[in-house]
This record gives C-alpha cells, sequence and structure tokens, in this order.
C-alpha cells in the first residue's frame, strides 16, 4: 500500500460543524472489549483510549456500555453506563482522553434479546425485546407493556445527561446490528401494536422517543450520533429499506428528532447500498437527510468483517475518493485500530509499510 501525506490529505482536512469540531476526519469504530471488572472501566481501559487520541483519531466512539437496566448487557466485563463505580471510571477516561488532546462520546447501547436467559451480569434478569422474539423469531419472553417501554427510553436519557456530566463530547445512540433499538426497526422482531409498532415509519418511533428524551437532557448544543446498520448479526443481508425511498422515510423521523450526526454501519464501504449509484449507505443517508454522515467497513483491510476475522492491510485510495468526493464526512475505523493505535499517525506520516494486518489475538488484550 502506497499512501502519502498528500495522497491522505482528505482524511486529515479538519470537520467543522455547529456542535463538533475534530481535527481530522477519523473516529475509531466502537468495538466490544469486555475488559471492564463487573462492568467498571478501569486504568487499563483509560490508557487504550488515551493511545488513541495521543495518535490523531479525530474521535473516539467507545464500547458498547450499558445503559441503567438489568438486561442491558451479556457479560460481567462488559462496561455499564451508570452506577457510582462505572461512572467514575468513565470519568477517568475522558480526562485521559482530552489529556492527550482527543475527544469522546460513549456509545449507549442495550442488547435486547441477543441477550440468552442466565447471562450475566444480572443473570435473573430476562431479555428485552419489542415483541420478545428472537432475531430468528423464535418466542422467548413475554412483550414488554408500553410504560416498560418508556422506562427503556429514560434509561437512555439518564445516560445521556450523564455523558454530559462527566465531560464527554457526545454520545452515540447504538441503533444498529440487530440490538434492542433495531429489534424495534425490524418488521421481523417488532410485531407490537400499540405506539412503539406498525410500519415502517411506526417502527421509528422508540428511537424517535429516544432521541427526542436525550436532547431534552443534554440541550441544544451537545452532539447526538445515531448508528444504524442494514445488517443483523444473524442476517448480513437483512434490509430496513429495500430502496432510496423507503430509507427517507426511515431517515426523516430519526433526523426531525434531533440526530446530528448518522454513523452508517456497513461490512464493507466501498458497496453500493442501491442498485443504479455508487452511493453507499453513508453516502445515501448524507443525500437524503443532509446531515453529517459516517462511513465504516473493513477499512484498510483486505478481509470483510466477519465476527472480527483476520485480514491484511490494503489501499486506502477508494476511501480516500470517496471522501474528497464529499459521499460521506467521516471514517470510522475498527479492527486497523483496535490492533494498532498508531494507525491513523502512521497514515498520516505516510508510513503505510508500518501498518499492521489484524490478527484475532488483538482481541485478547488492549493494545
Amino acid at each position: 500500500m502506497n499512501q502519502t501525506k498528500t495522497t491522505t490529505e482528505p482524511l486529515f482536512r479538519p470537520f467543522m460543524s455547529e456542535k463538533i469540531q475534530l481535527p481530522n476526519r477519523t473516529v475509531m469504530a466502537p468495538m466490544t472489549r469486555k475488559f471492564s471488572p463487573n462492568g467498571v472501566p478501569n486504568e487499563d481501559v483509560a490508557a487504550y483510549y488515551r493511545r488513541r487520541a495521543e495518535n490523531e483519531v479525530g474521535l473516539i466512539v467507545t464500547e458498547g456500555t450499558g445503559i441503567n437496566h438489568p438486561a442491558a448487557v451479556a457479560g460481567d466485563s462488559i462496561p455499564l453506563f451508570h452506577g457510582e463505580k462505572a461512572l467514575q471510571g468513565w470519568g477517568k477516561v475522558v480526562e485521559e482522553v482530552h489529556r492527550a488532546g482527543g475527544k469522546i462520546v460513549p456509545q449507549l447501547w442495550h442488547v435486547g434479546m441477543t441477550r440468552k436467559k442466565g447471562d450475566l451480569p444480572n443473570e435473573e434478569a430476562m431479555p428485552v425485546g419489542p415483541s420478545g422474539l428472537s432475531l430468528d423469531g423464535e418466542q422467548v419472553t413475554d412483550p414488554p407493556s408500553t410504560e416498560e417501554v418508556e422506562a427503556l427510553v429514560e434509561a437512555y436519557a439518564q445516560g445521556a445527561a450523564d455523558a454530559k456530566r462527566l465531560g464527554f463530547d457526545g454520545i452515540e445512540l447504538h441503533g444498529a446490528h440487530g440490538y434492542l433499538i433495531d429489534q424495534f426497526f425490524w418488521e421481523q422482531t417488532n410485531r407490537r401494536e400499540d405506539r412503539f409498532g406498525g410500519d415502517l415509519v411506526g417502527r421509528t418511533q422508540f428511537a424517535v422517543e429516544i432521541i427526542e428524551a436525550c436532547r431534552r437532557e443534554v440541550g441544544p448544543d451537545f452532539p447526538i450520533i445515531f448508528r444504524f446498520s442494514q445488517w443483523k448479526m444473524n442476517d448480513f443481508e437483512a434490509k430496513l429499506a429495500k430502496n432510496p425511498d423507503e430509507l427517507e422515510r426511515f431517515l426523516k423521523p430519526l433526523a426531525e428528532a434531533g440526530v446530528d450526526i448518522f454513523h452508517c454501519s456497513t461490512r464493507r464501504f466501498w458497496e453500493p447500498e442501491f442498485e443504479g449509484s455508487d452511493l453507499n449507505l453513508a453516502g445515501w443517508t448524507k443525500k437524503l437527510t443532509g446531515k453529517p454522515v459516517i462511513a465504516v467497513g473493513s477499512v484498510g483491510l483486505d478481509g470483510e468483517f466477519t465476527s472480527f476475522s483476520a485480514a491484511g492491510t490494503t489501499s486506502l485510495d477508494g476511501l480516500l475518493t470517496k471522501l474528497d468526493k464529499g459521499e460521506f464526512d467521516l471514517v470510522a475505523i475498527g479492527r486497523s485500530l483496535l490492533q494498532d493505535p498508531e494507525w491513523v499517525k502512521k497514515v498520516h506520516e505516510g508510513r503505510a509499510d508500518d501498518l499492521l494486518p489484524f490478527d484475532k489475538e488483538a482481541l485478547k488484550k488492549l493494545y
């Protein structure tokens, strides 16, 4: 891969918006690490994020963090975003990242029906989803009441308020990949007949109320990023929107509710989303909403995302061309940054030969 400072120039232009300014267009993608004992991020976690900030990452999105609900996560080492100890830990993460000159937002997360009965940290807590259906359509639990869904909305809002109080630079809401918010979006998992169900637009109501509740807590100037995807963890070919018209109908309520930046999750950033256009999902989202967008999907690697599979390095030419044309505004880097905290700095300095391939062993430690 032959990259120079000149050819990578589009990646290192400042990003300026009304609510957030970044030194370049790089974003650390959220990646669950499971290194927070009892849900509390420790000094190792703070150092992990600080290293990325020290090495020129424009914006860090943390790994998914569990909102204040007993079934929010599935594992006792996934970080939580509630409780005194966990929030103190996140406060130290913010301090370290800011001290290194970086910016950081937490990803607020609920895994929904991907959680199994008996999963830690709360073995007695039953998984929660719009209709109690697994991603494969199995009836696992009873659907939550309207009041229980409203309580989930408020749990997200609490997380947003705590993020602002702790000094984060914004929040990201995880509405992708078949987790809770996405389960409300998807007709296969949402069969509700109250205001949180219905057609494509009706199924956005849960997310709309979350966004609006978060906005009430954080005020008008605090950035809200919303991550969504077409694909689900059990179905890479799934589609919420089958064409641009459906995508516009889906996105409009979310944009109007208060999303500032859409994080458009795809497995391969170079793939067109719909026939008849070269635009990927991020490109279409920007065109339809006018909002800034983050593109993601195997950036800098020659192997697509399949459960964090190993991959070698590859050219950034196609990415840089799309970025330079303005198809998207920001670029999220996942596995490459998980493996190598210096990835952005190396690209900026034209040190392509020093870039590291992704090795699955990287999942076992915090580099």
